[in-house]
């Protein structure tokens, strides 16, 4: 009996997969980094507080990549659509590091 499922949608499923992971980690870390810097600075919160708000929110923004990547059309697109936010918050990340 012959499979249904061709060797271009397990690929583009694991594609997906690796994006969700590994870009959702990179996505939560950076916003994390710089939403902590922000709130520390800019709100007079206590560097703790600001590290420990920011961190329980990047379960939130890691389940919302996770859920992007696989809600976009093509596994490029979820690639792409993890990658500019992730440059922005990184370049928000330095910007903010040497303010």
């Amino acid at each position: 009996m012959k499979q249904g499922i061709t060797v271009g949608y397990r690929v583009g499923v694991a594609s997906r997969a690796l994006a969700a992971i590994l870009g959702g980690y990179a996505v939560a870390a950076l916003a994390t980094g710089c939403l902590s810097l922000v709130l520390a600075r800019w709100t007079g919160m206590a560097r703790a507080d600001a590290v420990v708000t920011a961190s329980l929110l990047s379960f939130l923004w890691f389940a919302l990549a996770v859920v992007w990547v696989f809600a976009a059309g093509t596994a490029t697109r979820a690639w792409i659509g993890l990658a500019v936010p992730a440059a922005v918050l990184g370049l928000g990340w330095f910007a903010l590091r040497g303010a």
